[in-house]
């Protein structure tokens, strides 16, 4: 399993699943096409899927392009607000993209919608949290409660394996840190990831893993 990721907008993230084996390949919230578009043909990927994770224009915006530029992808996702969706998952519910297992997680607080994805190939584990859980931090309630993010975040997203990969929706890794440390200030882990982004002045902290937020992510550290 090979991941791509792809910044978009000021501060987004869209992603390529590729399977190796196959060339078969998936794109999550593909908001700028165009630029997706380019990077497959660059990596000679047949795509085949596209994995939103929820219904905001700067996650499925690109979704009506792309299909017009691509007809008969299948298009998953877990909200009818989704456009050209074709395929609703139910929670738990497994499909392949090539040889690379992915099951959707319903994880729904930012919106009624949300979900992640969990992307299974022989050893390697990635989790695509669109904005539920971002690195050090999680995403607003717009459409949900704090008992349904702490759902989302406690009980099913900290219970993957720790050396999950952790590939999120947004870029705010450093003001996360920040934000942390205020919660935190004798965390030594906080301390260190943050020393890190401001002194190698990092603007792509993708990929986390699971086991990182269990150390720095003060919303999977409550009780």
């Amino acid at each position: 399993m090979r991941v791509v990721t792809v910044p978009a907008l000021e501060d987004n993230y869209s992603y390529i699943i590729l399977d190796e084996k196959s060339s078969e390949a998936a794109v999550i919230d593909p908001v700028e096409p165009q630029k997706l578009m380019h990077i497959l043909q660059h990596l000679g990927a047949k795509l085949t899927s596209v994995l939103c994770t929820h219904h905001h224009w700067d996650h499925a915006g690109g979704n009506v392009e792309l299909i017009a530029k691509k007809p008969g992808l299948a298009v998953y996702g877990a909200d009818a607000r989704i456009p050209e969706i074709n395929y609703v998952v139910k929670d738990r519910e497994e499909f392949k993209i090539g040889s690379i297992t992915i099951q959707a997680l319903w994880t729904h607080c930012h919106t009624k919608g949300s979900i992640s994805y969990y992307a299974r190939d022989g050893n390697d584990r990635a989790v695509f949290t669109g904005d539920t859980l971002f690195l050090s931090g999680c995403g607003r309630f717009f459409e949900g409660t704090a008992a349904d993010m702490y759902n989302s975040l406690l009980h099913i997203l900290a219970t993957l394996p720790v050396e999950t990969k952790v590939y999120c929706g947004h870029e705010y890794t450093r003001a996360n840190l920040e934000f942390a440390l205020h919660v935190e200030p004798d965390n030594a882990h906080v301390v260190q990831k943050l020393r890190w982004c401001i002194d190698n002045n990092v603007t792509i902290t993708v990929p986390g893993t699971i086991g990182e937020e269990l150390l720095c992510n003060p919303f999977l550290r409550v009780k």
